[in-house]
């Protein structure tokens, strides 16, 4: 079953690179008493993830803080050794942009957002998505409906709707 607005995000752990090495993020932990936008890509380092979705909320990271977003989360199905070197090389990293890996695809497949594209050698990867999330419960939810699209799950999109 798909995710919808009003569910609660379910009790899942990503991983971050920290300074020592990979981090547990409980999200339920991360997500508690704060306002975040999060996003999904089909993959880092991939055409439209790459030179559309990302740098769209890097666009608008301070709009969304203006707004009252406490943090802005990119999640993919890479690991977070590949997650680190894109927020790096993107910038978003500097930019404020908490980049978080679901590198088991844990999360997508719990909330119903994963896909897989053999000829393209995405296997258990997650859907394009945006979502608003306040204390755990999503509000907002803007899926495309091909992963190739970045449209309704951009930056500029999320912040239109709230």
């Amino acid at each position: 079953m798909t995710i919808s607005a009003g569910d609660k995000l379910p009790d899942v752990t990503l991983v971050q690179m920290g300074d020592e090495g990979p981090q547990q993020v409980p999200l339920r932990e991360r997500l508690k008493g704060r306002k975040v936008a999060i996003f999904a890509v089909p993959g880092a380092f991939t055409p439209t993830c790459h030179s559309a979705h990302l740098p769209s909320f890097i666009r608008t990271k301070e709009e969304f803080d203006s707004k009252g977003v406490d943090d802005i989360i990119c999640i993919s199905v890479n690991d977070p050794f590949v997650m680190k070197a894109w927020g790096e090389a993107t910038g978003a990293s500097d930019a404020g942009i908490t980049m978080l890996s679901d590198a088991g695809s844990e999360f997508t497949r719990a909330i119903g957002m994963d896909f897989d594209a053999p000829p393209a050698g995405l296997i258990g990867r997650s859907r394009r998505y945006a979502m608003l999330v306040d204390d755990g419960e999503v509000t907002i939810l803007q899926a495309e409906e091909s992963p190739g699209q970045c449209e309704v799950s951009g930056g500029e999109a999320l912040l239109a709707s709230m």
